[in-house]
């Protein structure tokens, strides 16, 4: 089977398409022979060894898989051989087959596309953990960092559903505007500009926003302090600014509150939590309210290519590898 592994850090062409054996399940394991692969920003960070955990080389990066059970392992007994799931796969994600823990696949109804099926592995579940952290309260003014990424644009949609009134969503050209306000962005502000927290309490005339929900980190994250409301909530899943913020204490005396949000870590602590969360996206997805937008759909033996893309920050959505 083919797998695209990286033998040092650096740019999209480290990544390397080789020949590898067909791995067998182990015990609380599936193999699944992938139908499409959801491509993630981390894998980039990870893949030029910047990201929080960067991986020992010789690597595989991690990512949103589609496709049937073709053989399970011991002790599993939630999915049979020929059932469609998606899962987040921690390595060897970019292949014709991977290995993926049973725990967090995500069985598939009949008649999801392979697009909506990748948004249930992972990034979907992201966004509810992060809204549920940021404990949204019906007509909350909302501050999405990062509106027409491929969590973002899911977060966009699904903030409605869980009581916010105003969304503001960040974007980082002035490319993405429309992009976001197509899914569901109120205002749009970009970050990447001198004075966006100026544009922000324009828009809330000068009231400030209620929750932020950060994906970006460094100095994004510490210049939205500036517009949240006393005990207003700021959520941070994500660096993808490539700095992890640093918060002084003092910042945070006028009654505003900062707490991180990890996906594996709503696993760990809250396990039935995820897995009634799972069924609501299903149905947010199956019944039109949560979509997902596709930027690119590409051959597996071109992912330098999606890494491109997302480098680029061209990425509007989500972008697929097909095998």
């Amino acid at each position: 089977m083919r797998t695209i592994r990286y033998h040092s850090y650096g740019n999209p062409e480290v990544l390397t398409v080789e020949e590898a054996p067909v791995p067998s399940p182990g015990p609380g394991q599936v193999l699944i022979r992938s139908e499409a692969i959801g491509v993630n920003f981390v894998e980039t960070q990870r893949r030029r060894g910047t990201g929080p955990f960067p991986p020992p080389l010789p690597a595989t990066p991690n990512g949103d898989v589609v496709g049937r059970v073709e053989a399970v392992g011991p002790e599993v007994t939630t999915v049979a051989v020929g059932d469609r799931v998606a899962a987040p796969v921690m390595g060897g994600a970019y292949a014709d087959l991977v290995l993926a823990d049973a725990t967090f696949l995500a069985p598939l109804p009949d008649g999801i596309d392979a697009a909506q099926a990748s948004i249930l592995a992972s990034p979907a579940q992201t966004a509810l953990c992060v809204l549920k952290t940021a404990r949204i309260r019906p007509g909350d003014t909302v501050l999405v960092h990062a509106a027409a990424g491929a969590i973002g644009h899911l977060m966009t949609q699904l903030v409605r559903h869980y009581g916010a009134g105003r969304v503001i969503g960040t974007v980082g050209s002035p490319a993405k505007a429309d992009f976001a306000r197509e899914h569901g962005t109120d205002v749009v502000v970009d970050y990447s500009t001198d004075g966006w927290t100026d544009e922000v309490l324009k828009a809330t005339d000068g009231e400030g926003v209620d929750v932020i929900l950060d994906s970006v980190g460094g100095d994004i994250l510490l210049a939205g302090l500036d517009v949240l409301k006393p005990f207003g909530r700021l959520v941070f899943y994500g660096a993808s600014g490539g700095t992890l913020p640093q918060v002084p204490a003092m910042r945070l005396i006028p009654m505003k509150h900062v707490v991180g949000c990890g996906l594996d870590q709503w696993w760990q602590h809250r396990p039935d939590d995820i897995r009634s969360g799972l069924q609501e996206l299903i149905a947010h997805v199956t019944e039109g309210r949560l979509k997902v937008h596709v930027h690119a759909e590409l051959p597996l033996t071109e992912a330098a290519a999606a890494h491109r893309i997302i480098e680029d920050r061209a990425q509007l959505g989500r972008i697929l590898l097909r095998p």
